[in-house]
């Protein structure tokens, strides 16, 4: 293994904290592989760019010679997160969780290293607590403590419930610190309080604790909130090359260096030199959005995706043609007693619309064409034969071929 200064500079670099690093540093002297461990909760069927920002830390983890644990959240799903919401997680099903966590795995070793990952479920420790083993853990903090936490102190100050469920979930989240005998724990800086509540328990119960790795929240491509699917604002690791690309290319100059030093492996030095280049006008935005949003869709769809994607989105925005291939969709094109079909129903249907209502504002926001028409507001019902057939275009990149079906 590589010396423990050299180690420590390439683990701090582009973190946002570590908590404490002299531990971390006693940890590394020792010179035996670390255990590092990273909880996903799949309250979402995609991971996206922002996951990938803890993701890639655990692959550099991985090349210094250290063996990561992924738990895969499906216990503490049931609670909910709260950090950083002003509001009650909706509670998941067990079924609905189970669905969004099928595909997790092989999205996240699209950057990690399988053959040093421990893939592990936490609902198999979870739920096999009985009450004398829950109120033993409860017991190992105050509610002072717990209220110790942000978003926590910001809901009760200002009478926003909290409801009690979602005080265990930092506890359990250091529950599975301790199963795993966790040596570090990987998190968005959003997630300290709960990576220090597993350093707290680990304590407790007589363990050595966990040191607290934090890393930089990924703002979405609207630069303003946190990349999340439910703002969609997200560039999702399963999206096609040209979706990763036109959104990649959507993003505010000002977010360029950002998305260099988070979504890209360019190194910290690299990212400067390009900071420095919009700064004093040598480089040209344009450009280096088109090598970033290139080197993304590379990375995660294998080498040449980003030139194909490139291609397709030129032809697009550049030249105004339609994407080289569109794929069909059946819909139901069969009219109603005027004769005309709901296309706010086909949208829907298409894929194209989360939902009627969607789909009519995106109508009247003049966000949709058909044969390359502009639809006008309110025109919502259309003849079938203008549409069997028709390429239909939502937003700037969404593209569907109407099919008659069944």
């Amino acid at each position: 293994m590589l010396a423990v200064d050299e180690q420590m500079r390439i683990i701090s670099s582009g973190t946002a904290s570590i908590v404490p690093a002299d531990d971390l540093r006693r940890k590394l002297a020792r010179g035996v592989p670390l255990n590092i461990k990273l909880g996903v909760d799949p309250t979402s069927s995609d991971l996206h760019l922002g996951h990938a920002v803890p993701l890639r830390k655990l692959r550099q983890l991985q090349d210094l010679g250290h063996r990561v644990t992924l738990i895969i959240g499906n216990g503490t799903a049931l609670i909910g997160d709260p950090s950083g919401r002003n509001s009650t997680r909706p509670q998941l099903t067990p079924d609905e969780i189970d669905a969004n966590a099928a595909t997790y795995v092989a999205q996240a070793t699209k950057i990690l290293d399988p053959d040093a990952t421990e893939v592990l479920y936490n609902a198999a420790w979870m739920l096999a607590l009985d009450l004398k083993d829950l109120l033993e853990l409860a017991s190992r903090f105050t509610v002072a403590r717990i209220l110790e936490r942000d978003d926590f102190t910001r809901r009760y100050e200002s009478q926003t419930p909290i409801a009690l469920h979602e005080f265990l979930y930092p506890i359990m989240q250091a529950y599975d610190s301790v199963k795993i005998e966790a040596d570090v724990e990987i998190g968005g800086n959003d997630q300290l309080f709960n990576l220090l509540a597993g350093r707290e328990l680990m304590e407790k119960l007589g363990m050595e604790p966990q040191v607290a790795l934090t890393m930089p929240l990924l703002e979405g491509t609207d630069g303003v909130r946190k990349m999340s699917k439910s703002y969609g604002n997200y560039i999702g690791l399963t999206d096609a090359p040209e979706e990763m690309f036109g959104k990649t290319m959507s993003i505010s100059d000002e977010m360029i260096p950002r998305y260099y030093r988070l979504a890209s492996s360019r190194s910290p030095e690299q990212v400067d030199a390009i900071e420095a280049a919009l700064a004093d006008g040598s480089a040209q935005p344009y450009e280096l959005k088109r090598q970033l949003a290139r080197e993304i869709a590379d990375t995660y769809h294998g080498a040449g995706a980003g030139d194909r994607a490139q291609a397709a989105f030129d032809r697009v925005f550049r030249e105004g043609r339609l994407p080289s291939e569109v794929p069909g969709v059946f819909v139901d094109l069969e009219p109603g007693d005027d004769g005309t079909v709901y296309l706010a129903g086909v949208l829907r249907q298409a894929g194209l619309a989360g939902s009627s209502g969607e789909a009519r504002r995106l109508i009247d926001g003049g966000g949709v064409r058909v044969a390359g028409e502009q639809l006008a507001p309110g025109c919502y019902n259309l003849d079938p034969r203008e549409l069997e057939g028709a390429v239909v275009q939502v937003g700037k990149r969404r593209f569907a071929r109407l099919l008659r079906g069944e």
